[in-house]
């Protein structure tokens, strides 16, 4: 058992439960000295009803152990900074994951893989689709580059396995290459002896980019011919990967390379891959030859001096199959966009597919960073969560009764801060938010300095008040706690290709306020939404404007409040027993890999 404090003055406290009223669930035995001893009516009275509101509210029991403390802002080390257990992912297959019959050699080539490069969802969601191929047997490597800030730390049995040439402009450049384990994932990190990928962070160092994929890309190929390594597939992403598809058909496939077939996966159409002819030829190509209309000119620049490249056009083009991260995402990249022409070109092997999440990183019922474990069967430890974030936050303080705190409803938005993830909405939900009584914290980063400006002053005018907490940073460790504790998880996208945040979201029991875009639309439907009510789980909004975020918060709140405890639970053991793991999408991309292979 625990005592605590702080919650009271001159009051010893035992936890003997906590649910949905926490108050309800602390008996206390107040000092004599301090206050007269009841009589034996009142105190019968107050004991009967104690026991009622026990019986009403605490339908699951767990205890606190004796040393558990509660976070403070005051204290010295961030509670998301302090010391967590390790945390081995399990690669056991769950019982539903069936082994495929006809197995394959996929070989993923990425800028990001989480958790050892991570900037956004791209990381997620390759280490997410490789490890679900490789509970389904088939044989899966990852490789990206050595960046000099990788997670080192978080690589397993890292080995030099070979040292070889790769070329670049003019010149051959030594590159070693090593292999390692990831999350149980077996990996390939690719390290040239120049310049390229060293600095702090993954993206923005002092070299040339587009260049230093380049060379990543024809590295990566080079390996394969070096080593005799003949996959099935090479699934490259993104912009950073387009100019693979165009060295493997136009080079290495008229050498030793010929059994793969090329996937191409977009995550966000926001990003081409602008490419010079010279910058093209570098890696040795003849940049000029894809100078035209049906391969990989930048169609927005046609006419212009100079004429540019779009990687990302020409991965499209060169692939054997491309995917995008959800159907309504495929339909609105038809639909606009300078790439679209090219994408209805192309339209007989173009791909919609739902990104699933990883349901072994993201599991509540065995997650290290929380302070209470929970899940679909028995949620309750979320309220724990949600108070020990709101205290470490400031957002409760030792003098709350818990309950109270744990009535205010809690949305949370973790995201980059850039224009595609509806800006103006997000700083708007601070306002309305605040004006609904609820609270809000906002977990992400800012490229842009302007923008970072901005939200920075916001947290000056918000981070020491009662209800708002801007929070400028990206941790692993506090998204976690931040998806459990959230009551709302809110995502106002302009656009989304896909979106994690809501599946994650779901995952810890947060329903989500979305707008109705891209994978959001595919995911999210709508509470109020009658003819749909079995798969509703979020409130949803379609306009861009301040009044439509407003509408689906306020019938969120309103939710929220007025369902009481069991309908409340209800939701909430609702959204958690969604599948959105990668099992199914993984089966989606294996059928793809078999329409294609040779």
């Amino acid at each position: 058992m625990i005592s605590i404090g702080s919650l009271k003055p001159k009051m010893e406290t035992t936890a003997i439960a906590i649910a949905g009223d926490w108050s309800s669930c602390f008996e206390t035995r107040r000092s004599s000295v301090c206050h007269p001893p009841l009589t034996s009516t009142r105190w019968r009275w107050r004991r009967q009803r104690q026991k009622q509101k026990q019986k009403q509210s605490c339908s699951c029991q767990f205890r606190i152990p004796q040393e558990f403390a509660w976070p403070s802002p005051d204290d010295d080390i961030p509670f998301w900074k302090k010391p967590f257990p390790s945390w081995d992912v399990n690669l056991e297959p769950p019982s539903q994951v069936i082994k495929d019959s006809k197995l394959m050699h996929l070989v993923h080539v990425t800028a990001e893989m989480a958790p050892i490069a991570k900037v956004g969802g791209l990381a997620d969601v390759v280490t997410g689709l490789a490890r679900a191929s490789l509970l389904r047997g088939h044989t899966v490597h990852v490789m990206l580059p050595f960046y000099e800030c990788i997670q080192k730390h978080q690589i397993n049995d890292l080995t030099l396995v070979a040292t070889y040439n790769s070329f670049h402009h003019g010149n051959w450049i030594p590159t070693n290459a090593y292999t390692g384990i990831v999350s149980g994932i077996p990996v390939i990190l690719i390290d040239p002896s120049h310049h390229f990928f060293k600095g702090h962070h993954v993206y923005g160092g002092s070299y040339n980019e587009l260049e230093a994929y380049l060379f990543f890309s024809r590295a990566c190929l080079e390996w394969m011919q070096a080593t005799g390594t003949q996959p099935d597939i090479i699934h490259v992403h993104e912009w950073q990967t387009g100019a693979l598809p165009l060295l493997y058909w136009d080079m290495y496939h008229y050498l030793s390379l010929k059994k793969p077939r090329v996937v191409l996966t977009i995550h966000n159409m926001e990003h081409y891959g602008e490419c010079r002819q010279e910058q093209l030829s570098m890696c040795g190509l003849d940049g000029s030859l894809y100078a035209n209309f049906e391969k990989a000119i930048d169609d927005r620049t046609v006419g212009h001096n100079p004429e540019r490249l779009s990687l990302l056009k020409g991965g499209i083009v060169y692939s054997n199959a491309v995917v995008t991260v959800s159907p309504t995402y495929l339909k609105e990249t038809l639909c606009s966009g300078w790439l679209s022409s090219t994408l209805i070109r192309n339209r007989d092997k173009y791909f919609g597919i739902v990104n699933g999440i990883d349901t072994a990183m993201w599991d509540p019922s065995t997650d290290v960073f929380l302070p209470s474990k929970f899940h679909a069967q028995n949620p309750e430890g979320k309220k724990l969560c949600k108070y020990y974030v709101q205290r470490g936050l400031g957002l409760a303080s030792g003098d709350h009764v818990p309950d109270t705190a744990l009535k205010v409803p809690l949305v949370v938005c973790i995201t980059r801060l850039v224009a595609q993830k509806g800006l103006h909405l997000i700083t708007h939900a601070i306002k309305q938010v605040e004006e609904l009584g609820g609270q809000m914290v906002i977990l992400g980063k800012a490229p842009d300095s302007r923008v970072e400006s901005e939200f920075e002053g916001l947290a000056k005018l918000h981070n020491q008040g009662p209800s708002i907490r801007i929070l400028l940073m990206y941790s692993e460790e506090l998204s976690h706690l931040l998806y459990a504790a959230a009551d709302f998880i809110l995502v106002p996208s302009m656009y989304e290709p896909c979106g994690l945040a809501q599946m994650i979201g779901m995952r810890y029991g947060a329903v989500p306020v979305v707008r109705k875009t891209g994978g959001l639309a595919d995911t999210v439907f709508d509470m109020d939404d009658e003819p749909n009510h079995d798969m509703a789980n979020g409130f949803v909004f379609e306009g861009i404007d301040e009044g439509s975020l407003n509408g689906a918060l306020g019938r969120a709140f309103a939710c929220y409040r007025n369902k009481g405890g069991d309908e409340w639970n209800g939701i909430v053991k609702k959204v958690m027993e969604i599948d959105n793991g990668w099992n199914n999408a993984a089966g989606k991309y294996i059928e793809i890999y078999e329409s294609v292979r040779a």
